[in-house]
């Protein structure tokens, strides 16, 4: 198997030396956000402060949502607030990297447990801004409310490509190409769920379940014109590729695996080999590993690689549904939200 690896750097530690209160209205907590993010932005006509924002925006937007539930999608025993703050707005972008999108800005729903401080929010904004100045990203409004646990929903919005990528766009004999690490995350997951002890000697594991690294840079690069036209539809992976394949291919479709391009990170492999589980499925199940998935032709795969070295194809479009390896189905499923 091939080797595929990105270098993925948790965000450092950066304790704040601010006294621990609590807010005491809702001025104070906007106040707060203000020193994170300017009011004014160029993508912006009319900032913050009004009852509605006015964009500076195209002609056509690429526009998502993502909600992000404390005990549902992270646990406060093992995310920093900063970790929080990135996450929440990554996976956002990580779907306009999905559209070729130019991210332009976004809007944030907070729900905020009474009981958090000044200290918790302060790193918490600082971890989504860094985020949000890597692609000059404004933020447009939003709401804020009292709740009993931490929850963010953020909509974000970008330029859209001439070329707009869809799903369900692909033919038999196509070739499936992957950006980015499969499994590395979901290995991240359990380890810090189940508090092993040897998490310091996977750090591209840990940090790719907690930062994640949005491929908002690849994405523009598949919707350049010079390589768009062999680009035949994208997605990304959030729920493994197990699950995102079939909604990839559509209904009539299916994926035969060659396990010998299939990429793996070297800490898959050994994450595997300590816990005795098959990396090969390990990966195909993932899950959060905000790669980019599409297809296109077997020469279209020259020019994407010769565009993006690191992509990797895990596979052939075959005309039954389903995943195969060496003509076998694969019974294995990704996450979904409504089954436990």
């Amino acid at each position: 198997m091939n080797e595929l690896s990105f270098p993925i750097q948790p965000l450092p530690l950066n304790p704040y030396p601010l006294p621990s209160n609590m807010f005491r209205s809702e001025e104070d907590f906007l106040s707060l956000i203000d020193l994170y993010f300017p009011r004014q932005h160029p993508h912006l006509l009319l900032g913050r402060g009004h009852d509605c924002a006015v964009l500076n925006a195209p002609a056509h937007l690429c526009i998502s949502s993502d909600l992000f539930v404390q005990d549902i999608h992270f646990r406060l025993e093992y995310f920093r607030p900063d970790h929080v703050g990135h996450k929440a707005l990554a996976v956002n972008l990580s779907d306009l990297a999905a559209m070729g999108a130019k991210p332009l800005g976004f809007e944030l729903g907070l729900i905020w447990p009474e009981n958090f401080d000044h200290n918790f929010a302060h790193q918490l904004f600082k971890g989504m801004s860094q985020l949000a100045k890597q692609f000059d990203l404004a933020l447009a409004g939003g709401d804020l409310s009292l709740g009993e646990s931490l929850s963010l929903c953020i909509t974000i919005w970008g330029e859209c490509p001439k070329k707009i990528f869809c799903r369900q766009n692909v033919s038999c004999g196509d070739l499936i190409f992957v950006i980015g690490n499969v499994g590395l995350a979901r290995a991240g997951l359990e380890m810090l769920e189940q508090k092993r002890k040897y998490q310091q000697d996977f750090p591209a594991c840990i940090a790719s379940h907690l930062c994640p690294v949005p491929l908002v840079r690849e994405g523009m690069l598949l919707a350049r014109p010079d390589c768009a036209d062999v680009v035949k539809g994208l997605m990304d992976v959030s729920d493994g590729l197990a699950q995102d394949i079939p909604r990839f291919l559509g209904p009539d479709l299916g994926l035969e695996i060659d396990e010998q391009n299939f990429a793996l990170h070297q800490e898959v492999k050994d994450y595997c080999r300590l816990t005795h589980q098959d990396p090969f499925i390990f990966s195909l199940q993932g899950g959060e590993d905000y790669a980019l998935l599409g297809a296109t032709s077997p020469d279209g795969f020259v020019k994407i690689k010769e565009l993006l070295p690191q992509a990797w194809t895990p596979g052939k479009v075959v005309a039954t549904p389903g995943i195969f390896l060496h003509g076998k189905r694969v019974e294995i499923k990704g996450f979904d939200h409504f089954e436990s």
